[in-house]
């Protein structure tokens, strides 16, 4: 595909981790900035240089600004195969692109940056002093330039088989560097208030890019935990909310999940955390409450939905309700009634979501949220829809040999009407996350989770078949306490 010829050729760095989540996160913020993901690459894979069209050098400083997947920007004034084809690439590259930043008043310094392979600094020097061609003017500065000069050399993704020259070799200036010290400086490590599930922040700031999430926007997160999600966004600027139906993590009691802490502190919450970051000043609140029965007015009032759903493996699923029939109505509860708590099944978990999603974001906000599957038996028509939502990105963050959650994004692209909560959000593949035990005390289960096969595979003392949907998924039957036996399940044909 050509690229426009009014727009401008940049190289991305990018970093070599979460490779599935680069070029949605990419797309995203270039959206969110008024570009537009313009490329003549092929395809992006697993390589670190990607080469794009950008309308202007400030969308691509925006970028940067955001951005956790990409180290780096360059202008790219150059590029080939080999140094003949570099030289050759940067004399046809216009001069009266290059003079603001060569003139005699201007410093500079050039770099070489390697891609799995090191330079001696005698081989660095060679191919510095090979681009005397080039019509620089101004003065050397190592330590303060004005202006940044690169040479960067790509020799494959093979640790095992290095090539004795670089399969691609690219020259460019140096705009900006993206946001990559993030990743260490919210690092959950060192965050006030944790539990068992925090979501790991450079995830969370992937998220956030994947949401789109801008200042002033509001985020919600309804099933929000220790707040992990919550911090990233507001570190963009944006106004957070959330729920959970655990009444000790919203209000910071209970057991720590820190090592060598048995009790969580007085001041262990999620506005502790936001204030830790200087960033209470986005907190709106948390509150105690069952996503699958929404406490909120009808209405949009949401920019973002971004929410990692517990899974039923290291947290629970629950919802409020109960087995038996309880005449009396919630109005003569005391105020102090706890309402028991139910399994919620994660079918309905995602069903109840992207309901909730229709209805509560504005038109043009997106969902963010992880989806666990079963690697053997994924399809793509696992992922559930709503007439609504449009399917944004899938990206995919392996856990196991046979298990991964997928990172789902969704765009609001309809307004929310009645008939539409009746649609048919999920298919008959996705009903393995779905356990029917219409006879719980006859199968002895009186709580089931759903596991990767391996876990507790060793403890198994019993194998036992239930109705599912068509699939064949592992779940923990728990029969008492300390008893927990692992079953296959799968449907039976009537």
């Amino acid at each position: 595909m050509a690229l426009p010829s009014s727009l401008n050729r940049y190289l991305l760095l990018m970093a070599q981790e979460h490779l599935e989540f680069r070029l949605p996160e990419i797309k995203s913020l270039l959206s969110l900035f008024g570009g537009q993901f313009t490329s003549s690459q092929e395809t992006y894979g697993k390589s670190p240089f990607w080469i794009l069209s950008i309308p202007s050098e400030d969308i691509a400083r925006n970028l940067m600004k955001r951005t956790v997947c990409a180290k780096s920007v360059f202008e790219l004034w150059g590029h080939g195969k080999s140094p003949e084809e570099l030289y050759s690439s940067l004399k046809n590259y216009p001069v009266e692109k290059m003079v603001p930043f060569l003139h005699s008043d201007s410093t500079y310094k050039i770099k070489i940056l390697t891609f799995n392979k090191t330079l001696t600094q005698e081989e660095k020097v060679k191919r510095i002093d090979a681009l005397e061609f080039l019509p620089f003017e101004g003065k050397v500065n190592l330590k303060k330039p004005q202006h940044i000069f690169s040479i960067l050399e790509d020799y494959g993704l093979d640790p095992n088989c290095i090539p004795e020259n670089p399969h691609n070799i690219y020259f460019g200036r140096w705009i900006a560097d993206g946001q990559r010290e993030l990743i260490q400086s919210y690092s959950v490590k060192k965050r006030h208030f944790i539990g068992n599930t925090s979501m790991d922040a450079g995830l969370s700031f992937i998220m956030a890019n994947h949401g789109k999430v801008k200042e002033n926007d509001i985020v919600f997160d309804p099933f929000v935990g220790t707040g992990g999600l919550l911090i990233a966004s507001a570190h963009f600027g944006a106004y957070v909310c959330g729920t959970d139906i655990d009444y000790n993590t919203i209000h910071g009691l209970g057991k720590a999940s820190r090592k060598n802490q048995k009790w969580r502190g007085p001041d262990e919450n999620i506005r502790a955390n936001l204030r830790q970051y200087g960033l209470e000043k986005y907190y709106l609140d948390v509150l105690v409450s069952d996503a699958s029965k929404p406490s909120w007015r009808k209405g949009a009032y949401f920019d973002a939905i971004i929410t990692d759903p517990p899974y039923g493996i290291r947290e629970s699923t629950r919802r409020t309700g109960s087995q038996k029939e309880i005449p009396k109505s919630i109005e003569k509860c005391p105020e102090s009634h706890v309402p028991v708590s139910l399994s919620y099944h994660l079918s309905d978990m995602f069903f109840d979501l992207l309901n909730f999603a229709a209805e509560t974001l504005i038109l043009g906000g997106r969902l963010v949220y992880w989806l666990p599957v079963y690697t053997p038996e994924y399809t793509e028509e696992m992922v559930p829809w709503h007439p609504c939502l449009k399917l944004i990105s899938n990206c995919e963050q392996k856990l196991s040999s046979h298990t991964s959650r997928r990172l789902i994004t969704m765009e609001k692209v309809k307004e929310f009407e009645n008939r539409d909560q009746y649609s048919h959000l999920l298919s008959d593949h996705f009903l393995p996350y779905q356990v029917w035990l219409s006879e719980p005390k006859e199968r002895n289960l009186h709580d089931a989770k759903w596991v990767p096969k391996e876990e507790g595979q060793d403890e198994c003392r019993e194998m036992s078949e239930a109705s599912m949907g068509g699939h064949d998924v592992y779940l923990r039957a728990v029969t008492g306490p300390g008893d927990p036996a692992l079953s296959r399940c799968h449907r039976t044909q009537s």
